[in-house]
């Protein structure tokens, strides 16, 4: 059983191990589904965590075609991103008709195998047409772990794809259940999919009172407020886990 933490930040990093997490994705950005990291994140992160660092590799916010321009700098970043020390890299890259970019996705797995690290192809798979198609290109290209919500808006919408995506693929590909994830549904979650990986947010908020002023307002979400991680759903989810006999 692994319970990956999304985090946003060098202290959601060490949220993360403190609550007893057993894995972290590292991105930018959260409130814009997730992007690159900075490597001075990075290279603090790993010097102040144990836990495997998989680092997000997303330019920009809204979809997963990218251009030429874009995949040179997704190149560079994850070259960078694993000299720095990551276990692993997360990205998704589709074609504009929402197929697989076969050629821009296994340079990057390859590139990731090159520093022993691992590739997850991340919730662009939540989009494309054909979620079986994908996994079965997914894994001739060797890519390590599909994180996804079964093609629905979270992961309890969609577990009956969940489901049958583990039943067809699970024992060629790691799969990990994330979006709407928590403390009350994890476990009928693994029970009735049987993936036993999950990735969530465990999203609180932390006051900045410098957020707005003078009819100016940076905050989102929450007027003045920035999402954190909270030790607290990390420490719950997993005691309903260990209450269950899954952990």
């Amino acid at each position: 059983m692994i319970i990956e933490v999304c985090a946003g930040s060098l202290e959601d990093c060490l949220t993360a191990q403190v609550a007893g997490a057993d894995r972290i994705e590292l991105n930018s950005a959260l409130h814009l589904g997730g992007l690159t990291p900075s490597l001075a994140t990075v290279r603090l992160a790993k010097q102040a965590v144990t836990l495997p660092l998989i680092c997000m590799v997303r330019p920009r916010a809204a979809g997963f075609c990218y251009s030429d321009r874009e995949k040179a700098v997704m190149r560079l970043d994850a070259q960078l991103l694993l000299e720095a020390g990551a276990d692993g890299l997360a990205s998704g890259a589709l074609t504009p008709d929402g197929q697989l970019d076969t050629s821009f996705t296994a340079e990057l797995i390859a590139l990731c195998h090159s520093h022993g690290a691992e590739f997850v192809f991340h919730r662009a798979f939540d989009v494309v047409k054909d979620p079986f198609d994908m996994a079965e290109q997914l894994i001739a290209l060797g890519c390590d772990r599909i994180l996804t919500s079964g093609q629905m808006a979270t992961a309890p919408e969609g577990r009956d794809l969940l489901r049958q995506l583990q039943a067809r693929f699970g024992q060629q590909m790691a799969f990990c259940m994330g979006a709407g994830i928590s403390a009350d549904n994890v476990v009928d979650l693994i029970r009735e999919t049987g993936i036993a990986q999950v990735h969530a947010s465990f999203k609180g908020w932390a006051l900045d009172p410098t957020s707005s002023g003078n009819g100016v307002d940076y905050s989102y979400a929450q007027p003045d407020h920035y999402d954190l991680v909270l030790a607290d759903k990390v420490t719950a989810l997993k005691k309903a886990l260990l209450e269950a006999g899954l952990v």
